[in-house]
């Protein structure tokens, strides 16, 4: 084949599927009123016309989830994997309880085991596989290389990662969470990643979606003020990501890469642009055929949904329970009251018991805080906080310790602590500015 012929195929391609990616995850639609990306519409229409066959399918990856641990003798590798393997065999013993709707009155309460089910458990369950199918598009034909060399000099000072981390920021901010650790996952085991680089973009980049951001703000009843809130949670959460690199643990931890050595650096000839319109041809057009890639990018997304979904309902129902009947999280609050006190909030101690809750479930701040007669400063700050966090139980650290980077629960909490702690002390004083 003609070196003509490959930088057309690569231009094609590279045009083509990465245009079809971006359509999918990106670009908002209006159907039937609801406005949003077009792989969350085709969730919303599996939930729809098809609840009972969701619900079924979010079963049984629950149970091929809880079995497969044993069938491929993981699960006692490490005491981690001792923890999360009962934890999803306790996940799919709860889900079967949920379907078929027997159990404890408090199991069966709507703000208990319903609402993981529903809200959580059946729509990450399909936005993995279904979003991993997309994402092939999005980045298997040249976007991401082409993006990393645009990005490079932004990404890499400030936040010490390279410049292709910027389009699993996008992905993850604008999309999914999950969305955005497939896309880290898939690029780390490509060694395009190091350990450490992987770390910062899973626990800094891998916010909620903009339609979470949504509920929070009408949960707290600053729908009023939702592009302020939209671009503020931005910035802050950036800021902070940007903050906890050079802070420990996230400094500390190795450059080792999954293939044992570090990609190589193509700095090339020419401007900025030309170089990235290089690098982004090059991949086009050595791709593998697209139907390769859906099938590779299905079967892994399928494989982290199985170690997601259960993992979801045992430890996010445990930090339920934890938060409704027992006073933990009231005494943890307490390690953030010093915080919100510093800028003379009267509800501080509300605000440090809201701030601990988020590690259990990201929702579960600005329901406390809806439930009280509160300022509209601490309403946007928790707003916040719900998004800025990052790091909960009940979806974005199973979703974490599911994939193959190497990230150690003391550091998953203690970087939590820090973005909170970092979130307060940064969008207080934004809020206090604005209302």
């Amino acid at each position: 084949m003609s070196k003509q012929n490959v930088s057309s195929i690569g231009v094609a391609r590279f045009l083509g599927y990465s245009a079809f990616g971006l359509f999918m995850f990106f670009f908002p639609l209006t159907i039937g009123g609801n406005s949003t990306i077009p792989v969350d519409h085709i969730i919303s229409a599996i939930r729809t016309y098809a609840p009972g066959g969701a619900s079924i399918y979010a079963i049984l990856v629950m149970i091929a989830g809880a079995v497969s641990p044993f069938i491929r003798k993981t699960w006692n590798k490490s005491n981690m994997d001792v923890f999360f393997s009962m934890a999803k065999v306790a996940g799919a013993i709860i889900g079967l309880m949920l379907y078929f709707n027997v159990g404890p009155e408090w199991l069966m309460a709507k703000d208990m085991g319903p609402f993981l089910f529903s809200k959580l458990a059946i729509p990450v369950g399909l936005v993995i596989p279904i979003g991993s199918v997309f994402l092939a598009f999005l980045v298997g034909f040249g976007l991401l290389e082409f993006t990393g060399v645009l990005m490079t000099p932004i990404m890499r000072p400030v936040f010490k990662t390279p410049g292709r981390s910027a389009i699993d920021a996008v992905a993850s901010f604008v999309g999914s969470y999950s969305v955005g650790l497939i896309i880290t996952n898939n690029v780390y085991r490509q060694g395009k990643y190091s350990v450490r680089e992987a770390t910062i973009i899973a626990t800094g980049f891998s916010t909620v979606s903009a339609t979470f951001m949504l509920i929070v703000a009408k949960t707290l009843g600053i729908m009023d003020h939702w592009g302020t809130f939209f671009w503020v949670t931005m910035l802050v959460t950036f800021a902070v990501t940007a903050i906890t690199t050079r802070l420990w643990p996230l400094r500390s931890i190795p450059d080792d890469y999954f293939t044992g050595k570090a990609p190589e650096e193509h700095t090339g000839e020419g401007s900025l642009f030309s170089r990235a319109w290089s690098e982004g041809m090059e991949t086009a057009a050595e791709a593998p055929s697209i139907t390769g890639l859906v099938l590779s990018n299905l079967k892994e997304g399928l494989n982290m949904a199985m170690v997601v979904i259960p993992s979801i309902t045992s430890i996010g129902l445990l930090g339920l329970v934890v938060a409704k009947y027992t006073p933990v999280f009231d005494i943890a609050g307490y390690a953030f009251y010093p915080f919100f006190k510093l800028f003379g909030l009267p509800e501080a101690a509300l605000a440090g018991k809201a701030a601990a809750v988020s590690l259990a479930e990201m929702f579960l701040p600005a329901i406390l805080i809806a439930k009280a007669e509160v300022s509209m400063v601490l309403k946007f700050v928790i707003a916040v906080l719900c998004v800025s966090e990052i790091l909960f139980f009940s979806a974005i650290i199973p979703c974490i310790m599911g994939t193959d980077i190497p990230i150690k629960m003391r550091d998953i909490l203690v970087i939590w602590f820090e973005r909170v702690v970092l979130t307060i002390l940064i969008a207080t004083p934004i809020a206090m500015a604005l209302f």
